[in-house]
């Protein structure tokens, strides 16, 4: 017997993971869409990361498919770990929780 079990929501990859060294600026996309079938809507919530990293929430299909865009803004060499909770209207599931992590290659200067 199989099975296919239907979220609410989908989010894809579960996290963002990105790289990066100081002479090339990392991000990455996290895309978020709606499983059930009424609209969607997100809002900003608690972020762990303000001031290492920027994020843009882009709606690409109304009440489908967003974009979560995150890109590193210190220009970090330090590696971090953080999350952005995503607020929405499916009380089936209030809150999105986005795990970032950043890792950065160490360069040698000379």
């Amino acid at each position: 017997m199989t099975a296919f079990v239907k979220a609410p929501i989908y989010v894809l990859p579960p996290y963002a993971s990105f790289y990066g060294s100081k002479k090339r600026d990392a991000a990455a996309t996290v895309e978020v869409r709606a499983g059930l079938d009424k609209p969607l809507t997100l809002a900003p919530g608690p972020f762990s990361l303000e001031g290492k990293v920027a994020y843009e929430i882009r709606e690409v299909q109304v009440g489908r498919i967003f974009h979560i865009r995150f890109r590193d803004v210190a220009g970090s060499s330090e590696n971090y770990k953080g999350y952005l909770n995503l607020l929405t209207n499916y009380p089936e599931k209030p809150v999105i929780n986005v795990r970032i992590i950043g890792r950065f290659l160490r360069t040698k200067e000379h």
